[in-house]
């Protein structure tokens, strides 16, 4: 960027820098994950124990049946290097509790009875990892655009940290601390693009801008510093505007071979546009925003399609909805689903890192296609994919172990 010149790029480079969301998630919760696991250790080792056998596995069930525990979900115990089984593994083992402790009554060989304290550090940190499970699942979505629900969801993670760090469990505590300390580090970086992107939602706008920053600094929506953050939100959306006004006149087509080819009916719409340029492109652009920002929210609903909205809607807006077409068409996100529940390195290997560029993008989109149709199939299961990664991954650890 130096060599560059932040005066070359758009908004000074400073809209540039983008993490991939799905990833700064993965590290904060890898960072709380850290800082608990042994205190789910024994969880682990009874879910281990009762799934190691088919006989295992019979007794389980028949304890469960009766003590008149419904099996809704088969144990399944957890890849340590992919955290969302780890949360699958509590949450599926916590309703079990009354077997586990019936089995031991019965079974002097099973040692890793959970303790009533570990019981209930595994709920809370069933209930925190949820929030973090369904918000990547969220962003790692493909059907639909990501970038305008990303502040408002960042946000509100941030608002139950704060609130963890409240909780009497020293444990809870020290994770969220971890968690807390990765979150700031990169979130300075990805909010201002993110929040331009919230505002570009009709259904949210310098509202929810308003409400996210609330939430986000711990403060009341009315005080000063959420009004001149959203302020500088808006400014840097004007400042997008600007840029695109510019390239737009650059590319302008000549109005005289327009008209020479044109019906008389279709002449009426140049006249229109002729007028329109006569007003100065910055009164023009202000325009924009100030009707856009006024012309009141879009009743919320979920199944809202954003896109569709400005193809419609928003042609009464020019410049902004070229603006909205480019920051809505990027992924917060690169990384498959399975990738972003991963814990685990990733290193090329010399033969695929000397791999060229166009070759890299056909590796990178042919597995995305191949991938997409099994992404939604399974759910609460692992999906093939997911297999294939696990084994390849427990492949690496051992050939690594015995190198050692």
């Amino acid at each position: 960027m130096s060599k560059i010149g932040k005066s070359k790029l758009l908004c000074e480079g400073t809209l540039l820098h983008m993490c991939c969301c799905a990833h700064i998630l993965n590290l904060v919760v890898k960072d709380g994950l850290d800082a608990m696991k042994s205190a789910i250790e024994n969880i682990r080792e009874s879910v281990a124990y009762w799934t190691a056998s088919p006989k295992r596995i019979e007794t389980f069930e028949d304890m469960a049946k009766y003590n008149k525990v419904k099996i809704t979900r088969k144990l399944r115990l957890d890849c340590k290097t992919r955290w969302n089984s780890t949360f699958i593994m509590l949450d599926i083992a916590l309703p079990y509790r009354l077997v586990f402790e019936r089995l031991k009554e019965k079974d002097k060989q099973y040692e890793w009875l959970p303790s009533s304290e570990e019981w209930a550090f595994a709920t809370d940190v069933v209930e925190r990892l949820r929030l973090f499970y369904e918000v990547t699942e969220l962003f790692s979505g493909t059907g639909y655009v990501t970038t305008n629900v990303y502040f408002p969801k960042i946000c509100e993670i941030k608002m139950k940290m704060r609130q963890w760090e409240t909780s009497s469990n020293e444990i809870v505590q020290n994770m969220t601390k971890s968690m807390a300390v990765k979150f700031d580090k990169y979130w300075s970086d990805i909010q201002g693009l993110m929040a331009i992107a919230t505002l570009l939602d009709p259904r949210y706008t310098k509202q929810m801008l308003v409400a996210c920053f609330a939430m986000l600094h711990g403060i009341e929506p009315s005080c000063y510093e959420c009004t001149a953050k959203v302020d500088d939100i808006v400014a840097s959306l004007h400042s997008l505007l600007d840029h695109y006004e510019v390239e737009s006149e650059a590319y302008k087509p000549d109005e005289e071979s327009i008209l020479s080819t044109m019906k008389a009916p279709a002449i009426m719409s140049v006249f229109q546009n002729s007028v329109a340029q006569q007003m100065p492109a910055t009164a023009r652009l202000q325009g924009e925003i100030e009707q856009y920002l006024n012309d009141g929210l879009v009743p919320y609903t979920e199944k809202f399609n954003v896109l569709d909205w400005w193809k419609v809607a928003g042609t009464r807006y020019a410049t902004l909805r070229k603006v909205a077409r480019d920051i809505f068409g990027i992924p917060v996100t690169i990384v498959a689903s399975e990738s972003a529940f991963s814990t685990g390195g990733r290193k090329l290997k010399e033969h695929r890192s000397r791999l060229t560029s166009d070759m890299v993008e056909v590796l990178m989109c042919s597995q995305d296609w191949l991938r997409n149709k099994y992404k939604d199939a399974y759910t609460g299961e692992a999906s093939f994919w997911t297999c294939l990664q696990d084994i390849q991954e427990g492949i690496q650890f051992e050939v690594r172990r015995l190198m050692k």
